[in-house]
């Protein structure tokens, strides 16, 4: 355990990006290790503990709990249902929130096929996915990975720009 220990903490940190989701994730690695550790060949133990710790962060993920906890990185993007009430909000905000729609509406543009005609059917049209999955001719779940991952991109160019000076 000592001499894998921040191997599998590092593999659990790069799935979940969170300090203490990954230290949980790596106790539950090592206890499943050490229940199984008869079937596996003392020369591969680093690649299986490796392979215990990917599994047992992808289950985590799955997890209903996952599903109804915000992930990490969600509040970069704004919801694209219902706009925020302007009664509350100062004529600087209004503007700053207004560029900032634009800004987000040309990025989501910009993306490369196919995330670029799903992402702005989603996101900038409020169309439903099952909807866009009839409107492209491509099934639902295909429809909801390209949305996955167009927010990803979406998510990473938006932190990009503002750790830039």
């Amino acid at each position: 355990m000592q001499q894998y220990q921040k191997l599998v903490y590092t593999v659990c940190y790069q799935f979940v990006h969170d300090p203490h989701t990954a230290e949980d994730l790596t106790q539950d690695t090592f206890l499943s290790a050490y229940n199984s550790i008869d079937q596996c060949d003392p020369a591969y133990h680093k690649q299986w503990l490796v392979r215990v710790a990917a599994n047992k962060c992808k289950d985590h993920l799955k997890s209903g709990w996952m599903r109804k906890v915000q992930a990490p990185g969600d509040d970069a993007l704004p919801e694209p249902r219902g706009a925020p009430n302007p009664d509350t909000q100062s004529p600087e905000e209004t503007l700053v929130n207004a560029s900032e729609a634009t800004a987000l509406a040309g990025l989501i543009r910009a993306l490369r096929e196919p995330y670029g005609s799903v992402a702005t059917l989603y996101l900038l049209e409020e169309k439903p996915v099952a909807e866009i999955a009839q409107r492209l001719g491509r099934p639902e779940k295909t429809v909801q990975n390209q949305l996955f991952r167009a927010k990803g991109i979406l998510r990473q160019q938006i932190t990009e720009r503002r750790q830039a000076p």
